[in-house]
Parts: structure tokens; sequence; C-alpha cells
């Protein structure tokens, strides 16, 4: 039997940027590759969200990214 690993497909690049320079602006520390795989089902659902459900849980779709990472680097 043949491991092949999974195939993940962005369409929409605007997340992956948002973590990338949330992710730089937090500095070093930990591998933020790996977390940063390990987290972006939380942030595809977040993302998934409307702007109106967001409101409703008091963020925008820029707080995304501290919301994912805020067990890690204490931001909210």
């Amino acid at each position: 039997m043949s491991k092949t690993e999974p195939t993940i497909e962005f369409h929409d690049g605007r997340l992956l940027q948002r973590l990338d320079l949330f992710l730089v602006s937090q500095g070093m520390g930990f591998n933020a590759g790996t977390e940063k795989r390990r987290r972006l089902h939380d942030a595809f659902a977040l993302d998934a969200l409307s702007d109106c459900q967001l409101a409703y849980m008091g963020m925008t779709r820029a707080d995304i990214p501290a919301f994912v990472f805020a067990d890690l680097l204490g931001s909210s």
C-alpha cells in the first residue's frame, strides 16, 4: 500500500496572506508553518462565515488570524 500526501487547493489567497502577515508580525519562537497547517481548518471555517455572522461573534475577517492563534500568542 502506498501512502500519498493529500492535495489541498486554495481558491482565495487573501486568508493565507492574512495568516502569513499575522505570524510574521508576531515573531518566531515556534514553527509557524506547522502551526499554520494545523489551524487552517479553523481559519477557513471562520472565513466561510458571512460578515454578519463574524460581526455577531465580535470579529471581522481581519481578526481571524489572531483568533485562530490566540491560545499560542495570547491575543484575541
